[in-house]
This record gives structure tokens, C-alpha cells and sequence, in this order.
């Protein structure tokens, strides 16, 4: 049996889909039975899995600090260039010495950092551990080319890669999984009272960073009012759940300005209770244009619930028959959609069914699981690139 290490700096401090997926994963591996650890850049240990990894993480004063301090050129040469990079260089470094100690022979990350230090690691002959990059954080072609084992999530991804003339032997495609037992069907009129929301509200949920860049919250915002003004009769509620940035503050309160009580936000919402959440609403939403693989529309999928997604290849495959992809850089379009299945829940309930079938089918943790476990014997058994 090999031992496994999924590892994210991440985890224990911030609320993304990757931490998601590694607590996630690390759980999956150990229900198998499994030899596998968790490692985690802050928190404490929750289960015997469970490894803290001091790092500087991403939000501390004194990463601030060191980012302002070094010249920008510099910082990225050595791996400082950003909160986020100071955090998985300081976290590798760390995350090392466990790999050694506890003669671990995969490592599975989605920190595009650490990966790189560990892979340099085996090649300087400081550890004997293979590291598997999961590629959720659009790292261009030119950073892909130097991972030995890259986990592409979606076909899609794997064919641009391919198109581009880079593609090795050592790497594959395997998607994100979902838990389609704690993510199901259901009502949770008790978590609607608590939110304030009346029980025969229509409730679009979106469950993102809210932020303006990529998850474009302010446009999910700005689509919602246009629902309201077109149908000022319709009983809709907004919810949004997702991890503070910066700029978080300032668009809550542009969007409380703007919907008044029809709109509640969600900050850093407890992932324990997120199953409960999606079974409060009646259809789900994301406002981004691309999207690596979100764990988000996986949740949603596996509850059941119609989506409406922009017209990009991995969002559509990901729904599959369970939800509409549209042009969602239009204004007016994401409005119109919502209307039509908010008016008529007999039309979006067979396509909640449907999006829970595909997902059930595509990204159950059992279906998913069983091609990571074979990654990890090629992976193992590849001595072509052993150091």
C-alpha cells in the first residue's frame, strides 16, 4: 500500500473550492481504508488524519509586510510575489520535512506553488514522494509544462493543452467528485426562517468568492435587480454564500442598496451546513465566464437544483441535461432565464433531476475515487521519471 499525502496551505483559514476538494479527498481516501494524511496550513487537527503545517498564510500582517517590502521582480523569483505565493513557498518548506518524516510516496495538491518545491525536492533527492498537481487554479501553459503528473479536471482542458502541442504521457484527466449522499435532494424550511426567508419565497443561490473579477457578483447583483423590476409580483430571494475578499464589504453594500431585503449574503458560511443551503433554494447560479472545475456546481448538481451557467465547455459539461448554458456577457440574459424557471417550478424541477443524475453518473465520489486510486498506482510504478 503506498502512503498518500493530499495537502492544501489553505486549508484551516480560507473557504475555496480547493480546500474543499482536499478535506474532501484526504476523507474519501480514509473511508477506502487508505494509508493517507491530511496536511493543513492552519487550524487544529480534526481527526487522526490531520497534519498542521505552520506556513505563513495569506492574510497574515507579516506576509503583508514581506510582499510590500520586496521589489515585485524579486518577489516572484523566489516565490514571494503574493500573499497567496508566500503562503505555499513558506508551507512547502514545512510540508517537506512531513513528507520525509512520515516516508510518504504521493503527494496530491492544488497549490500550483507547492507542487513545483516538492517536485524539485524529489529531483534534489530530498524526498521520495511523486507530486500530483490538480490544475484548478489557471496556471498558463508555460507553468503547466514544468509539472511532471498534472491532473487536467476537465476534458476540455486537457484538449487546449493538447491543441497548444503540450501533453506528456504522465498526465491525465480525472474531475473533481462530490459526496452524492451528503449533497442530495431536499427542503430545509428551518434554514429559510433562519435567513429571514418567506417559506414560499423563489430562491436563486450562487455560491462563490464575492469578488467582482471572475465570479462577477456585482453582475449576478445587477441580473437580479432586472429580474425585480420585470417581475415585480415574482416572490424571489437572492442568496449568496462565499469566502470575504477584499472588496466583499463594498459590494454588500452596494447590493443591500440596490435589492434592499431581497438579497442575503452568506459570509464564510460553515462548509458543514452548505448541503442545508442548497436544499433552501430552487435554482443555482454562477456569474463567472470560465471556470477550471467549481466545487460549487458540483454541489448544487448533486441537490438537485436546474442550473444556469455561462456557455463555456466545462460548465456545460459539467451540468450536462440539469441546467442551461448562456451567453451570461450579455446583460439581461441571466435575468430571463431565472424568470422563466422561478414563474413555473414544474418546467426546473425534471432539469433538477437531471442535473442529480449526471452528477450522480459522472462525479459520485465512488466513481471519481476509483480513478484517482489507479493514477496513483501508474504514478507509483512510473520509474521512467524516477530522480
Amino acid at each position: 500500500m503506498n502512503k498518500i499525502c493530499i495537502a492544501s496551505s489553505g486549508l484551516g483559514h480560507v473557504a475555496r473550492g480547493i480546500e474543499a476538494w482536499a478535506d474532501d479527498l484526504a476523507g474519501a481516501l480514509a473511508d477506502r481504508g487508505e494509508d493517507v494524511i491530511l496536511c493543513k496550513g492552519a487550524g487544529e487537527p480534526q481527526r487522526d488524519i490531520d497534519r498542521v503545517v505552520p506556513c505563513w498564510t495569506r492574510d497574515a500582517a507579516k506576509t503583508r509586510l514581506l510582499v510590500q517590502s520586496l521589489p515585485a521582480a524579486l518577489g516572484w523569483r523566489i516565490g514571494m510575489g503574493s500573499g497567496y505565493a508566500v503562503e505555499q513557498t513558506t508551507f512547502a518548506r514545512n510540508l517537506i520535512k512531513v513528507l520525509q518524516t512520515e516516508d510518504v510516496d504521493v503527494l496530491h495538491v492544488q497549490d500550483p506553488f507547492v507542487a513545483l518545491q516538492v517536485q524539485k525536492a524529489l529531483r534534489r533527492g530530498r524526498v521520495k514522494t511523486r507530486t500530483i498537481l490538480a490544475h484548478g487554479t489557471e496556471e498558463p501553459l508555460e507553468f503547466q509544462r514544468r509539472i511532471t503528473y498534472l491532473q487536467h479536471l476537465a476534458p476540455w482542458h486537457h484538449r487546449q493543452a493538447r491543441q497548444a502541442g503540450l501533453d506528456r504521457d504522465s498526465w491525465t484527466t480525472i474531475p473533481n467528485f462530490i459526496d452524492t449522499d451528503h449533497f442530495r435532494p431536499g427542503s430545509h424550511p428551518a434554514l429559510r426562517e433562519e435567513l429571514g426567508i418567506p417559506p414560499d419565497a423563489r430562491v436563486v443561490l450562487v455560491a462563490a468568492a464575492i469578488k467582482r473579477k471572475h465570479k462577477r457578483i456585482d453582475y449576478v447583483v445587477n441580473e437580479f435587480r432586472t429580474l425585480l423590476d420585470r417581475h415585480p409580483d415574482l416572490p424571489a430571494w437572492l442568496v449568496v454564500a462565499g469566502g470575504h475578499e477584499p472588496e466583499t464589504d463594498a459590494l454588500i453594500a452596494t447590493a443591500k442598496a440596490l435589492l434592499g431585503d431581497r438579497i442575503r449574503f452568506l459570509v464564510r458560511f460553515p462548509r458543514v451546513r452548505m448541503a442545508d443551503l442548497y436544499r433552501t433554494a430552487d435554482v443555482f447560479s454562477l456569474g463567472s465566464l470560465k471556470e477550471m472545475m467549481p466545487i460549487a456546481l458540483l454541489e448544487a448538481t448533486a441537490s438537485g437544483l436546474p442550473c444556469v451557467v455561462h456557455r463555456h465547455p466545462v460548465m456545460q459539461w459539467m451540468v450536462g441535461a440539469g441546467g442551461r448554458a448562456i451567453d451570461l456577457s450579455t446583460p439581461g440574459n441571466l435575468a430571463a432565464a431565472w424568470a422563466e424557471w422561478l414563474a413555473d417550478p414544474y418546467q426546473s424541477r425534471p432539469i433538477g433531476r437531471a442535473a442529480r443524475r449526471h452528477c450522480c453518473d459522472h462525479f459520485s465520489t465512488e466513481v471519481v475515487v476509483d480513478q484517482i486510486l489507479r493514477y496513483y498506482r501508474q504514478v507509483c510504478d512510473d520509474r521512467r521519471l524516477a530522480a
